[in-house]
């Protein structure tokens, strides 16, 4: 038999036993891989041996999952996604992929690797949601890789990621709504209760909206900003979306609560004096300053829900409760999208559609009054 060129690669086994099989790449760098049987490092040496041929790099054997995700936030995923989401997605790869799967080689990432990092999230009580975004932000970064010729495939393509139950969610009705309105006055933040439940806005657009945003005379407001927690502080950034940026129409109830809100922020600047933190925010804390989400929910929302005799809700819920309070009023979906600043209209009709059988029971018999029945 005629010996091997150094280019076709060799197998041979090592005096401790186990098989091991080499090539020779361009420049005369030689590429090593191990395994227990001879048919293990034939599968691994054909492949690299495939790659090469069309094209691809040969991974780095000795990089891990960690050294490269940590390469890939910095110099990848830093420069094109928001500062808030760059802190999420490291906050993720810290605390829940570094310590199972880190240590890792990152050409030896398996299918097998990401369904147990799943499966034990899941069996230390995380949500299925965190397992959910730990996937995405992996098959973000390995797409990443595979466009840097690290690794010839995703693997999180061939892994189905935990698929999150739907979040029950509790709405108020009209005469809940009233009771909390009416509850939340004299609270100083009784004009972003009114906002909320009338337009539907989240609680970082609530807590970014600006004076210059209002126009009171004309009852409409711009949605430009949100207020961001991030380390060492706040964030003033856009929408994360085109539909995000907005302008909803008020009603007469918002805009009287803002006239008088905007009275009482007044005469709370000019007691304070030069203390007064001007940052132009229609719901600051006392000293004009964004306020805390902690503080506002202990310090106002839970009281002014004790008042009401409501129990307990999350903010959020007063933004679920606008849209459905809308769409139960006949509002066009379309309509409430656009309040809401959702992206699509199917999402707007797939997270309300528990609303939806109500609306076939009106439409139904709406067109009997059509056709005189």
């Amino acid at each position: 038999m005629t010996r091997r060129a150094n280019s076709e690669g060799s197998i041979y086994r090592r005096k401790d036993g186990r098989w091991a099989a080499s090539v020779t790449l361009d420049g005369g760098r030689r590429k090593s891989y191990y395994g227990r049987t001879r048919e293990e490092v034939g599968r691994r040496l054909a492949k690299a041996l495939h790659e090469r041929e069309q094209g691809q790099p040969l991974p780095p054997e000795k990089e891990t999952v960690s050294s490269y995700l940590a390469r890939w936030l910095e110099d990848a995923a830093r420069p094109t996604i928001r500062a808030t989401t760059f802190d999420n997605y490291s906050r993720m790869v810290r605390r829940h992929v570094a310590p199972a799967i880190g240590h890792l080689r990152l050409a030896r990432l398996a299918p097998h690797d990401l369904s147990r990092l799943y499966r034990r999230m899941l069996d230390r009580g995380l949500s299925a949601r965190t397992a959910q975004l730990t996937h995405a932000i992996l098959h973000r970064a390995l797409r990443q890789a595979v466009r840097w010729r690290l690794v010839a495939v995703n693997v999180c393509d061939m892994v189905d990621a935990p698929r999150p139950q739907r979040r029950e969610f509790r709405t108020l009705d009209t005469e809940e709504a009233m009771r909390l309105l009416t509850a939340s006055e004299g609270d100083r933040f009784h004009g972003l209760y009114a906002l909320a439940l009338t337009c539907g806005m989240r609680q970082a657009e609530l807590l970014g909206l600006r004076w210059a945003d209002l126009n009171l005379p004309g009852a409409v407001l711009a949605v430009r900003q949100q207020a961001i927690r991030v380390k060492g502080g706040w964030a003033f950034t856009p929408p994360k979306t085109d539909k995000g940026r907005r302008t909803i129409a008020l009603p007469v109830l918002a805009v009287r609560a803002l006239r008088q809100h905007k009275i009482r922020q007044t005469e709370e600047r000019l007691a304070l004096g030069p203390a007064w933190e001007d940052n132009d925010l229609v719901f600051p804390n006392q000293v004009g300053r964004p306020i805390e989400r902690q503080n506002l929910i202990r310090r106002s929302f839970h009281p002014v829900l004790d008042k009401a005799g409501l129990g307990r809700l999350r903010f959020h819920d007063l933004r679920h409760s606008a849209a459905t309070l809308m769409l139960a009023q006949g509002i066009h979906p379309r309509v409430v999208q656009e309040r809401l600043g959702h992206s699509t209209i199917s999402v707007t009709m797939d997270v309300y559609s528990h609303v939806m059988p109500t609306l076939q029971k009106e439409a139904a018999r709406a067109m009997d009054v059509a056709f005189g029945r």
